[in-house]
């Protein structure tokens, strides 16, 4: 009885330190330049995973490359994904202020290919990581980060052609200003988005929908009942700004969604 008693606990004692293994998660802040201009993301991979593995990009709301953007690329990284967490703005520019978000976000979407470059400076990160398999990624985008994400796809630069998903949720614009564009979309798209969100128009939400069908692009638009804007963010009530509320429901239902997609299209190990 003894000796089974021993052994029970050696196996539970593996066990458990086993998980503590698998939990331990590293966040690492990168530096990067763009056009003369410093960014800074943050990664986020578990060392106890051996081998390449599936990344995913994880693109920001315009408040910044923020704590809220940081949890989610570990809790990819949980996940097994290695996981980059871009920056849209430049090394520092986060904020809290709607009026400062809104004038930053007004200066990335005034430069389509300015835009793209950035994005494409986070995916290049992402890919080039020793522990990242370059042939399955992924990129993902809140709010503002969910049209930066559709736009890398479309953008054909270097790297997207390994895009197996593409995911934007509570984007405000969805539908391609250049529909020709997605043609360069190669991997499948989800749209995750609050049935009640006044800031996308009727006419972002038709078009997208014509542009898909037209592109023959693998697509899916998932609307989540009462939820408006920023529907992921449990921070959002804090801003203060009609017609954006956190909603726990969709919030969980759009992740369990897009982890279906990357079960699907990545080959996570």
């Amino acid at each position: 009885m003894r000796q089974f008693l021993l052994a029970t606990a050696a196996i539970v004692g593996a066990l458990i330190m086993t998980t503590f293994a698998r939990a331990a998660i590293k966040t690492e802040r990168i530096s990067y330049t763009v056009a003369g201009v410093t960014y800074e993301g943050v990664l986020a991979f578990d060392d106890a995973v051996k081998g390449k593995r599936p990344g995913v990009l994880v693109c920001h709301e315009w408040w910044g490359c923020n704590d809220y953007a940081e949890k989610r690329a570990t809790m990819l990284a949980e996940q097994g994904y290695v996981a980059f967490a871009l920056d849209m703005f430049g090394k520092g520019k986060t904020t809290r202020e709607a009026k400062q978000a809104s004038e930053w976000a007004g200066e990335v979407f005034k430069d389509n290919a300015a835009l793209r470059a950035r994005a494409a400076a986070g995916l290049k990160i992402l890919a080039e990581r020793p522990e990242t398999d370059a042939n399955n990624l992924a990129a993902i985008g809140y709010c503002m980060g969910g049209t930066v994400a559709l736009e890398l796809a479309r953008s054909g630069l270097a790297h997207t052609q390994n895009l197996k998903a593409i995911v934007a949720f509570h984007a405000s614009t969805i539908a391609a200003a250049n529909p020709a564009d997605n043609k360069n979309i190669t991997g499948s798209v989800l749209i995750c988005h609050g049935q009640d969100d006044f800031f996308v128009k009727p006419e972002q939400i038709t078009g997208f929908h014509e542009q898909m069908k037209t592109a023959k692009i693998d697509y899916q638009f998932i609307s989540y009942g009462h939820a408006v804007h920023a529907f992921t963010n449990p921070a959002a009530d804090k801003a203060g700004i009609d017609g954006v509320k956190y909603d726990a429901s969709a919030d969980r239902r759009s992740w369990a969604a897009m982890m279906d997609l990357f079960h699907e299209k990545l080959r996570a190990k």
